[in-house]
């Protein structure tokens, strides 16, 4: 077996404009900010002389490997991001951005938010469109019952939905 791997699939294209938001910072920080200071911290090492036993220009020549490399990811990604800063026109459905009150069997109810899927990482409540869960509710109205496609297979019955910004329980 090679070392091939074929690529990734490509998360969602859609984003909410604090998700957005933060991707653009991260590129400013990395771009305007670390960037600079590792160019010149491998400068100065290279500087000192033999540089196969330089520990400092090594692991600095290998962390602006990693801030190309993420900086070349999120230039590309904001390329094609598509914000999505309104509610859809049916509120009454679950579409991206919603936040949904899913009720279990014993009644406990849970929150979450439908985001994309660089952002999910921002709330605890928040999950990614691509999530399973997120695929069960898409497209669902209020009091449908979902079953989760995971182990133990979970049902779920919609209790409320909004698309208000900010709205945290």
């Amino acid at each position: 077996m090679g070392r091939w791997r074929p690529p990734q699939p490509q998360g969602s294209q859609y984003s909410t404009p604090a998700g957005a938001a933060r991707m653009r910072a991260e590129l400013e920080q990395l771009w305007r900010i670390e960037r600079p200071q590792v160019t010149q911290a491998v400068s100065e090492a290279a500087a000192q002389g033999d540089r196969s036993e330089n520990a400092e220009y090594t692991y600095g020549k290998r962390r602006l490997r990693e801030i190309d490399r993420r900086v070349r990811f999120l230039r590309k990604r904001l390329d094609g991001l598509i914000i999505v800063d309104k509610p859809p026109s049916d509120a009454s459905r679950v579409y991206f951005g919603a936040w949904v009150d899913l009720e279990d069997a014993d009644g406990a109810i849970s929150t979450y938010r439908i985001v994309g899927p660089d952002e999910f990482d921002l709330d605890p409540i928040y999950i990614s469109m691509d999530a399973p869960l997120a695929r069960a509710l898409l497209g669902k109205r209020l009091d449908d019952e979902i079953e989760v496609p995971i182990s133990g297979r979970p049902r779920y019955s919609i209790a409320a939905i909004r698309y208000e910004p900010g709205a945290s329980t």
